[in-house]
C-alpha cells in the first residue's frame, strides 16, 4: 500500500467534502495526546459525519480558535463540550458544536479495527476517564522520584 503523508490542514477540504456527502474518512492522527489508545505512526481513525449532538466519551475532531485541529475525548456535555486527551490532564472547556468537524466511529490499532460501540472499548473509556486522578498523581510521583534520583 502506498502511503502519502500530508498535513491535516491540506486534507481538510477533501475530508469536509466527503463528510458532507455522508461518507467516512480515515486518517492517522499525529501526536501523543490520545495515548495509549492512539499511537502516532501505527494507528488510524475512521471519521464520520456528526450527529445532532455528541455524548460523553465520543471523540470529535474539532478546530480550536487558533486554527489547530484536535482529536480529544468528550468528558462532559452541557451547553458546550469539555474534552481532554487520554494522555492529558488539563480539561478544555467551552467547545462549541460549531467547532466540531467529525466524530470517530472506529479506529484501527495493531491491524485490528475497533468500533466505538464495542463493549470492550466502552469499558476502556470509562476506566481511563475514572482513573484520571490516580494517573495524574502517579505521573507526578514518577517525575518527582526521577528528579530526586538525578
Amino acid at each position: 500500500m502506498l502511503e502519502h503523508r500530508i498535513r491535516l490542514e491540506e486534507a481538510m477540504p477533501l475530508f469536509q467534502e466527503q463528510l458532507a456527502r455522508g461518507q467516512s474518512v480515515q486518517f492517522a492522527p499525529r501526536g501523543t495526546s490520545m495515548l495509549p489508545m492512539l499511537r502516532e505512526g501505527k494507528d488510524s481513525v475512521i471519521l464520520s459525519p456528526l450527529p445532532q449532538r455528541l455524548k460523553k466519551y465520543d471523540i470529535p475532531l474539532y478546530r480550536r480558535g487558533d486554527g489547530q485541529y484536535v482529536l480529544h475525548r468528550i468528558v462532559d456535555v452541557g451547553e458546550t463540550y469539555t474534552c481532554v486527551g487520554d494522555n492529558q490532564f488539563a480539561l478544555e472547556r467551552g467547545i462549541d458544536h460549531g467547532q466540531l468537524i467529525a466524530v470517530v466511529t472506529a479506529f484501527t490499532r495493531a491491524g485490528r479495527r475497533w468500533s466505538v460501540d464495542h463493549p470492550a472499548y466502552r469499558v476502556y473509556c470509562r476506566f481511563w476517564h475514572f482513573s484520571r486522578p490516580v494517573r495524574r498523581v502517579w505521573r507526578w510521583a514518577k517525575g518527582r522520584i526521577r528528579r530526586i534520583l538525578k
